[in-house]
């Protein structure tokens, strides 16, 4: 009899331990905000590359302040040449690509400010770009900002829509 009740005792303790330990305690990650700016659908940016999500799931930003920061904390991998994008890679693999704006590639790195390099590890809402908006609107360029998730399949990532107004390094944007 006090076989059983020792038994029934140790196997309630592992349940409780796996399920409350295990779940309860699992911190959920979050993507916040490169960009103070209005949250968009990516399939309400106008380039169909990103619209289609062809590549990775995400969403967008059209910004009202000229500095993006770093969304997570992790890792610098890719500045582009033509400084118009960023990418990261997060300490568990996730990886990010910030493409500030539609057509600013042409612009050759004009128009565009870095303040990070490839291979720093940065703090979530470190800033990476400042870009030159009267620069773009003299242009006609639109600054709207795909946040990529590169390698999504990896991962299972909820995208937060119910946000209007997004404030830069702080807002979340995606969880996972």
């Amino acid at each position: 009899q006090l076989g059983k009740v020792f038994f029934y005792r140790v196997l309630c303790l592992i349940l409780f331990w796996r399920l409350f330990m295990f779940n309860i305690f699992k911190k959920e990650k979050k993507i916040v905000a490169p960009v103070s700016g209005k949250l968009m659908k990516l399939s309400d940016v106008k380039d169909e590359v990103f619209a289609s999500g062809m590549m990775g799931i995400g969403v967008a930003i059209d910004p009202v302040e000229n500095i993006f920061v770093a969304p997570a904390d992790g890792k610098i991998t890719l500045i582009a040449e033509t400084k118009h994008a960023f990418g990261m890679q997060l300490d568990n693999g996730l990886e990010i690509l910030i493409h500030i704006g539609l057509d600013t590639a042409l612009s050759q790195g004009e128009g565009f400010h870095v303040l990070a390099n490839v291979g720093d590890v940065v703090k979530q809402g470190v800033p990476i770009i400042e870009a030159d908006f009267e620069f773009f609107k003299n242009k006609g360029n639109t600054l709207e900002t795909p946040v990529i998730i590169l390698n999504s399949d990896d991962y299972k990532i909820e995208l937060i829509t119910d946000v209007i107004k997004c404030l830069a390094g702080e807002t979340t944007i995606m969880k996972y």
